[in-house]
């Protein structure tokens, strides 16, 4: 996270015009699918409270579900780790990988990875990541940061996406044109030594199934299947609010994700492993458990919904701000509505207290998410937090903020200081109103009518018609 707010990164992207349509062009299109895919079912409606209802009482005995999960993953063969922060996320996979002898490593479905900085600290040792996701390799090539939660490269059209293979991609780059399948011809003819010569594979995980130790990918290129199968040894980093207790759980969420995320009725490659099987697949399997700050989430009553999120990204295609800001201006793995929820918490409001101000909080999102987290009214939790932070420390009891609250509380507390108050802003407000407005305010006001005006104070208050209407009588 860099010390720039919100606002300051918003304002860099809003003078990008090309990213903004790359962006309303995407999201357009992803929102008109997702939209006419949940209209087809009837059942829609309960499909989203059975989500919901899952993840809640999942969530009321996480413990009990994740001890049985590590219980059938090593009946399965399978060995379970347990990180308690990203350093030891990181740890435990370097050390994992350095354990056999390689120099490079194939990822997929890495969304974990990055929230944990995954990628610097293999290179740090020596491994070479390479992303097998197109938009996840487009994305790394450039060296920037995502810019959605489901397709990372989002910000980019298919000009800049060209340059970027001719630039990287070697021989496989050199003439190519910027055809959306010469592309993908490109991308896979690029890949696939990796897929064949490399030893580790890392993935993420969309969900677990604690019944039998099954992980479940789903993706949509079918470089994952590669990425699943292929290496002798395969480790999956997942957040520990992905666990689901029964195998028949997923029913429920392989309807809901693909709907919601990318408007497909089912989706392509769903790839589904437990423990290792001898002759068929890796013949090692480690699964990272990590927490990184989800423990102290559940331990929230108002923001624990936020660990009902499958990721599915269908909060960001709906959100006015993400679709002007774009991705790169909430500076973290997670963007949009739900970013603003998920990265203050992991990260401190004292790192992230800007983000649960990036919302107009219409609704938008609550209103299609899937598993129907109430987003706005966490954004406003979550505002509450940064508030009461400012007010602990001696600048935030000195701000100009804080002390106008501060004089509004006392003047409302105070029926004779209000009267006074509003008498005195009628006589000031004269030499600044026009046609009903103020539209300038003298410094520190000036903030407010810098993009907006301020209604001037009525002639009459209601109280004091009220007064004068019960006076009548």
């Amino acid at each position: 996270m860099s010390n720039a707010t919100f606002t300051s990164r918003a304002a860099k992207s809003l003078r990008n015009s090309q990213l903004r349509r790359n962006i309303n062009k995407a999201t357009t299109t992803i929102r008109g699918k997702t939209a006419r895919v949940t209209a087809e079912l009837p059942d829609w409606e309960a499909l989203r409270l059975a989500g919901r209802e899952i993840k809640r009482s999942t969530l009321a005995e996480l413990d009990k579900h994740l001890i049985a999960l590590e219980e059938s993953v090593t009946r399965a063969g399978g060995t379970v780790h347990w990180a308690r922060d990203a350093a030891e996320a990181r740890e435990i996979v370097v050390r994992l990988t350095k354990a056999h002898n390689t120099d490079q490593v194939i990822k997929i479905k890495s969304m974990t990875t990055d929230e944990i900085e995954l990628n610097p600290a293999l290179e740090g040792a020596g491994i070479r990541p390479y992303e097998t996701d197109l938009a996840d390799m487009i994305v790394q090539m450039g060296r920037e940061k995502p810019s959605h939660l489901l397709v990372p490269a989002i910000h980019k059209n298919r000009v800049e996406i060209r340059d970027l293979f001719r630039d990287q991609m070697g021989s496989h780059g050199e003439g190519l044109s910027d055809r959306p399948t010469d592309l993908t011809k490109a991308a896979r003819a690029y890949l696939r030594d990796k897929f064949l010569e490399t030893r580790v594979a890392i993935s993420g995980a969309n969900f677990a199934v604690a019944e039998t130790g099954s992980v479940v990918v789903v993706e949509s290129e079918g470089n994952g299947r590669m990425c699943l199968t292929l290496p002798d040894v395969l480790i999956s980093i997942m957040g520990i609010e992905k666990v689901l207790p029964r195998w028949q759980d997923l029913e429920v969420f392989l309807q809901l994700l693909p709907r919601a995320a990318t408007g497909e009725r089912m989706n392509p490659y769903t790839s589904i492993w437990t423990g290792t099987v001898p002759g068929d697949g890796p013949r090692e399997f480690h699964l990272v458990l990590l927490d990184n700050g989800r423990s102290k989430i559940l331990a929230d009553e108002v923001s624990r919904e936020t660990l009902h999120c499958i990721r599915c990204s269908r909060c960001l295609n709906v959100c006015p701000v993400y679709e002007r800001a774009g991705g790169h201006a909430y500076d973290s793995m997670y963007q949009g509505p739900i970013g603003a929820i998920v990265t203050p918490q992991l990260k401190g409001l004292e790192e992230a207290g800007s983000l649960p101000y990036a919302s107009s909080l219409c609704g938008a999102c609550h209103e299609v998410c899937p598993v129907k987290i109430n987003i706005p009214q966490i954004l406003v939790h979550l505002r509450g937090k940064v508030v009461e932070s400012k007010r602990e420390t001696a600048l935030g009891k000195l701000s100009g903020e804080n002390m106008a609250m501060q004089v509004a509380s006392r003047l409302f507390n105070n029926q004779q200081a209000l009267e006074w108050s509003l008498w005195a802003g009628r006589l000031g407000q004269k030499l600044l109103t026009r046609d009903g407005v103020m539209p300038w305010l003298p410094p520190p006001l000036s903030g407010w009518t810098l993009s907006r005006d301020f209604p001037a104070l009525p002639e009459q208050s209601f109280r004091d018609w009220w007064k004068q209407r019960e006076n009548g009588k």
